[in-house]
């Protein structure tokens, strides 16, 4: 049985939550937090998430995990047969990874210690964010799915990686990025309804408190060093 490790409030821990629920697959999970010696322990950079099989594999980073249980699992399948087109659903991934999670990823300390994103950072984020929207405009479907009829790893990446866009590039920007890219706002909100999708955000809500506290003790530190 895979054990996944890592908290609820992390959106990449998540994702591979997400994919482990949708293929109906046995799994525990473990809490830890980042840079935590547990954690260090099984995760070569110390982040989450990680997760370790019954034969000792320990594995870290989302997009490694995710391609490890399609390819160990590959019943109720998430990437095309054909290999284009699986290429295909790796690119819109990889882009909205490089031109959304990662630009607004930037905004999440200032947003945590509640002071204003200086306006380089802004304009720098606001420029990849750019890109990002020029990008998915241009690769994602919406037909239903992203990458077309088919639901496949790009909706479920999609989906958690809006999740840090919406939360902090779009409020430390004051700038509705999803309302950019055509018919991402209605597929986000139709990929929230599903079942799986609130099982993963109410256990997310419940960890959020323990994390601020976290996150609180951590700016404290620093503050104090």
């Amino acid at each position: 049985m895979i054990t996944l490790h890592g908290f609820a409030a992390s959106n990449y821990y998540n994702l591979v939550k997400h994919v482990l629920l949708y293929k109906d697959l046995p799994f525990k999970e473990n809490l830890l937090y980042a840079s935590s010696e547990a954690l260090l322990a099984i995760s070569p950079a110390g982040k989450v998430p990680v997760i370790t099989t019954d034969e000792g594999l320990e594995l870290s980073e989302s997009s490694v995990i995710c391609d490890f249980i399609e390819d160990t699992y590959p019943a109720t399948p998430l990437y095309p047969e054909n290999a284009g087109e699986r290429a295909v659903v790796r690119q819109i991934m990889k882009m909205a990874e490089l031109y959304f999670e990662l630009p607004s990823r930037r905004l999440i300390p200032y947003a945590f210690s509640g002071t204003a994103v200086p306006e380089s950072i802004a304009t720098e984020v606001r420029q990849v964010l750019s890109r990002g929207i020029t990008a998915l405009s241009r690769l994602s479907k919406f037909s239903p799915w992203v990458a077309g009829e088919e639901l496949t790893m790009a909706d479920i990446y999609l989906y958690y990686v809006n999740t840090i866009v919406s939360a902090f590039g779009s409020s430390q920007l004051n700038w509705d990025v999803l309302a950019e890219v055509p018919g991402m706002k209605e597929w986000n909100n139709a990929m929230s309804q599903s079942a799986i999708a609130q099982k993963v955000e109410a256990d997310r809500q419940a960890n959020i408190p323990e994390f601020m506290q976290k996150v609180a003790a951590q700016i404290k530190a620093a503050n104090a060093g």
